[in-house]
C-alpha cells in the first residue's frame, strides 16, 4: 500500500489488487464512522481508494500509514441484494463458448456466484461487480447503444447498465431493477461493499 497526494484536499491510496481495495474501503468507512477519519469522500477504484475533502492530507497520510493492516475482504459482509435477471442476452452463447460450457451451465455460473460491488463509475448507478472467477473478453468494437437494464460481463467484472449508453461488454441478460433514481435515498441501488446475486428469473 502506498499513498500520494491528490489535489489540495485529497489522498490516494494505491493498492496491489481489488481485494486490498475492498479491505481498505471497509476499514476506512469503519474509521470514519468512529470519528477517526475526517474524509468527506471515500471513493474506491479498481486499484485505488481516494480520500477527499481532507483538511490536512499529509497528516491523514501519516495516520493511514500507522494503522494496522485492514482485515481480509469478506470478513464483514455487506448488505445482500438479489437482482432478478432474465438471461436472454445476445452474447450469452458467446460467453458460454468462451467458457467451454453449455449455455445453461453458463447461466448457473453467473447466477450462482455471489458478487460484490468493488467500485462505481462510468455512469450514475453503474457498479463494477467483482467476484466472477471466469474472465470474459470485451467486444472488439463497442456497441453504440446498450439498452438500460442490460446485464453484462467484461474481464473479471459483471455490471448492469443503468441507462441506455454505448458499451463494449458482453450482454448476458436484462433486468427491470432501477439502478439509479434521483428521488431515492440514496439514489444508487448498489454501493461499494454491497453483495449482489444475479438471480435467474
Amino acid at each position: 500500500m502506498h499513498t500520494r497526494r491528490a489535489g489540495t484536499t485529497g489522498l490516494l491510496i494505491e493498492c496491489a489488487d481489488g481485494a486490498e481495495v475492498e479491505a481498505w474501503r471497509a476499514e476506512l468507512w469503519r474509521r470514519r464512522e468512529r470519528g477517526e477519519l475526517a474524509a468527506v469522500e471515500i471513493v474506491p477504484g479498481a486499484r485505488t481508494v481516494l480520500l477527499d475533502g481532507l483538511a490536512n492530507p499529509q497528516q491523514t497520510a501519516g495516520l493511514v500509514a500507522g494503522w494496522a493492516p485492514p482485515p481480509p475482504a469478506g470478513t464483514a459482509p455487506g448488505q445482500l441484494i438479489e437482482i432478478i435477471v432474465r438471461y436472454d442476452g445476445v452474447d450469452l452463447a458467446a460467453v458460454a463458448s468462451e467458457w467451454e460450457v453449455p449455455v445453461p451451465e453458463a447461466v448457473e455460473r453467473i447466477a450462482g456466484t455471489e458478487l460484490r460491488v468493488a467500485f462505481c463509475g462510468f455512469a450514475p448507478g453503474f457498479a463494477y461487480l467483482a467476484g466472477l472467477p471466469w474472465p470474459v473478453s470485451r467486444l472488439d468494437t463497442p456497441r453504440p447503444r446498450v439498452p438500460a437494464g442490460s446485464v453484462a460481463l467484461a474481464g473479471e467484472y459483471a455490471g448492469i447498465y443503468p441507462t441506455a449508453s454505448p458499451g463494449g461488454w458482453r450482454l448476458v441478460g436484462s433486468t427491470h431493477a432501477i439502478l439509479f433514481d434521483i428521488d431515492r435515498d440514496p439514489p444508487a441501488l448498489l454501493a461499494p461493499g454491497t453483495r449482489v446475486r444475479l438471480v435467474s428469473a
